[in-house]
């Protein structure tokens, strides 16, 4: 960090210094909005910048006279364009998928960021109605800050892009199927996806049947903590060194047909090793993907879209999504999209870590280098499909059955894009999941932003 800013600080580092006196988080602020304004010109990372909102918002955790009990004192904090913040119209990702209206509320999760001090800098850009592993719509790509040729990933990679460039320290992010874990990888973050009721969803009909997740991602581990303490609610996160565990490692790609290439094979025997070295057993354990569970999160991907577009023109969204409609219009038709199928998966893969006798998973987080950062959006629907299901299989199986799971930088690839792995474990071990990720940050540390 530049001793004469506070862009590149984390978010502990900046609330420690409000709380103390130490900053304004006017300052904090201001300073975030001048790299904004430098950086996000080639990024594309934000829909829309709070400028002067924001500092006004940063001038009054200033007034406050009792900041002790802010864990979030004037951080710069971004908010995925799907989710409300009073005063915005909620954009979806699409100029036809917006609110018509203002917001006149935060979400609860906007609402808990705000009440532990954070200021909302702006909200970030995802793809149309957040369908894509893929950031970019009519005005051009979101870029990866690592290598501006290629995706941050998606939905959430407005958000990625902005903590990876250092625009801000954390951003807010929603996982339907990845799209807080493929961004995270994709950009060398840390992003958790808490499991099923653990933070407010609050999007109603539009959870995609309960599959979607809020979460952050962050350059650290204890922000990580720190934000997920914030958005479930609870008192901030102390990790506690775990005790030696048994993990399941697989390299077995949930699509038929794909496998990872030989970075995401390294990063993956990467962790393993340094699972052992901080003490664990590790295991082979593949879990069995069946047909039935792809077909499942086809099926339910493609209704979520359906019931999304409910009350829109559907022939102003883009090709591609209109496509991904009819799919799901037929697939609700035909009683595809089943809460029993989902339940049922939930079990076998709950059961999966009791019969391995293992306590964690590890698998790859993505299965080749992200695509080129180029307009999707104006592409066929079977050309995104090909591309999301060719480069990030991994992470869906877990939102179908409501399971927490993080991803974890490890490394590089040969072409300097960064490496991640994935560690899934079972309900209610999202601090475990943290404290091993802990582990890792101290075994391996890793270079938290990318110079843009």
């Amino acid at each position: 960090m530049d001793s004469t800013t506070w862009v590149g600080a984390t978010a502990k580092q900046i609330a420690r210094a409000v709380r103390r006196g130490d900053a304004s988080a006017t300052q904090v602020v201001a300073d975030h909005l001048e790299q904004i304004a430098i950086s996000d010109p080639a990024l594309g990372a934000f829909r829309v910048v709070r400028g002067g909102e924001a500092i006004t918002e940063a001038e009054k955790v200033d007034d406050q006279e009792d900041l002790a009990n802010l864990p979030l004192a004037g951080v710069p904090v971004a908010v995925k364009e799907n989710t409300a913040v009073a005063g915005l119209p909620t954009w979806h990702g699409s100029a036809a998928a917006r609110t018509a209206e203002v917001e006149e509320e935060d979400h609860e999760v906007v609402r808990r960021l705000r009440g532990a001090g954070a200021v909302v800098v702006g909200v970030t850009k995802m793809p149309e109605m957040g369908l894509w592993a893929v950031t970019d719509d009519e005005t051009g790509p979101t870029r990866n800050p690592w290598d501006l040729d290629r995706t941050p990933g998606g939905s959430s990679g407005g958000s990625a892009a902005a903590v990876a460039a250092g625009l801000v320290p954390i951003a807010q992010g929603n996982d339907g199927l990845g799209s807080i874990r493929i961004p995270a990888a994709c950009c060398g973050l840390v992003g958790l996806k808490p499991g099923r009721g653990v933070v407010p969803v609050g999007f109603g009909d539009k959870d995609w049947f309960g599959l979607t997740e809020n979460g952050v991602l962050t350059t650290t581990v204890a922000d990580a903590a720190l934000g997920f303490s914030v958005l479930a609610g609870q008192a901030p996160a102390k990790l506690v060194e775990p005790a030696k565990l048994r993990i399941g490692v697989s390299l077995r790609s949930p699509v038929a047909g794909v496998k990872p290439d030989e970075p995401n094979v390294s990063a993956v025997s990467t962790a393993s090793k340094l699972l052992v070295q901080a003490g664990h057993d590790t295991v082979t354990a593949d879990p069995r993907y069946p047909n039935g569970v792809a077909l499942g999160v086809l099926a339910t991907w493609f209704a979520g879209a359906y019931v999304n577009s409910e009350g829109l023109d559907v022939r102003s969204l883009q090709p591609r999504t209109r496509n991904h409609i009819r799919l799901g219009k037929a697939a609700m038709r035909a009683g595809l999209v089943r809460q029993k199928q989902r339940d049922a998966w939930r079990e076998r893969s709950i059961q999966f870590f009791a019969d391995r006798s293992i306590d964690l998973l590890l698998t790859p987080a993505l299965a080749t280098a992200p695509p080129p950062a180029v307009r999707y959006s104006a592409e066929s629907w079977r050309k995104n499909m090909w591309a999301n299901a060719s480069y990030a299989p991994y992470a869906a199986p877990w939102n179908f059955a409501g399971l927490p799971a993080i991803v974890i930088p490890v490394g590089f690839r040969p072409d300097g894009l960064p490496l991640a792995v994935q560690i899934v474990g079972p309900p209610d071990s999202e601090l475990l999941l943290l404290a091993v990720a802990g582990q890792f940050e101290v075994l391996n540390p890793w270079q938290r932003h990318a110079l843009v």
